[in-house]
């Protein structure tokens, strides 16, 4: 079901509030240019400094925008189990083809806790579900022995968003897991070597300012097409790095802002760009799109 480009849709901002037709055009925006899918509520989407209602809010406007034109995977993650329940539950009520769910965050569980964690919430809500390892913000990593007891165990646990950083990590996991395992890079510079791993594509950070480069790569290599692949990775590299500078969703909203498609708008603890790397990135997003004066 998700291969290819998956955008990690940001949250727009205007005055403290979702700015909810600009997210909107988003998705448009995202359609157009032959996205596959995308994910709202997820790292990029700010989910940490969403209310309960908002977070339910977003997801619930990107299903109802995309109607169906591509699958749309809602962040439903939590350190509380119950809270996860109760979210993926909304998900699945409102019409998500899937949820992302990142491992829990600050509680530092066992892995025995981290797949009781995932397979209560996998049995509770019945909606295909992808894991979401990132242990340098969760604290925690999802053992591959853990992944493919839970993708034994609950055929609804489909995939993983795979960003611990390690190609060696991404190899036990399809080793424990199986070629059916859908494993999708969670860093946008390591989309083709997970994908020549045995990974489906890429959930993508920049996919949101430049979304028909990035489908066009994983296009290209699912083709078969490496060359054409590898000369898309590297004109796109120096982005993939930009958006880094500082800490996601920081410089891609900041792109966006330079771009004319966002107001650039935070919330705390998320905070401006440092003015040094502003003008770093501002030189950098004028090689994709016309930046703003």
């Amino acid at each position: 079901m998700f291969k290819g480009s998956i955008t990690a849709l940001i949250t727009p901002f205007k005055n403290g509030k979702i700015d909810e037709n600009r997210l909107k055009a988003n998705v448009e925006f995202q359609i157009k240019n032959k996205t596959a899918g995308l994910l709202p509520c997820g790292t990029t989407g700010e989910s940490p400094t969403l209310s309960h209602e908002e977070h339910k809010r977003v997801i619930e406007l990107v299903v109802k925008a995309a109607k169906g034109r591509v699958p749309v995977m809602g962040g439903t993650g939590s350190n509380s189990t119950e809270e996860a329940v109760e979210l993926t539950k909304f998900a699945k009520k409102i019409g998500c083809d899937a949820a992302l769910l990142v491992a829990p965050y600050y509680n530092k569980p066992t892995q025995k806790g981290l797949y009781l964690h995932f397979k209560t919430i996998a049995e509770a809500a019945k909606l295909p579900i992808m894991l979401y390892n990132i242990p340098g913000r969760t604290g925690v990593t999802i053992e591959a022995a853990t992944m493919g007891k839970l993708h034994e165990n609950c055929n609804n646990i489909f995939g993983v968003k795979e960003a611990t950083g390690s190609l060696d990590f991404a190899s036990q996991v399809m080793a424990a897991c199986g070629k059916d395992f859908c494993m999708m890079s969670g860093d946008d510079s390591l989309t083709l070597p997970i994908m020549s791993l045995g990974g489906t594509g890429v959930i993508s950070v920049i996919s949101n300012l430049v979304p028909g480069q990035v489908a066009a790569m994983t296009a290209a290599y699912a083709a078969g097409d490496f060359a054409k692949a590898l000369e898309i990775h590297y004109e796109l590299f120096p982005l993939m790095k930009g958006a880094f500078i500082e800490t996601n969703p920081i410089p891609i909203k900041t792109a966006l802002m330079l771009a004319g498609m966002d107001t650039g708008e935070m919330r705390l603890p998320m905070c401006a760009l440092e003015e040094t790397n502003i003008k770093r990135l501002k030189e950098i997003v004028a090689r994709y799109v016309q930046v703003k004066k």
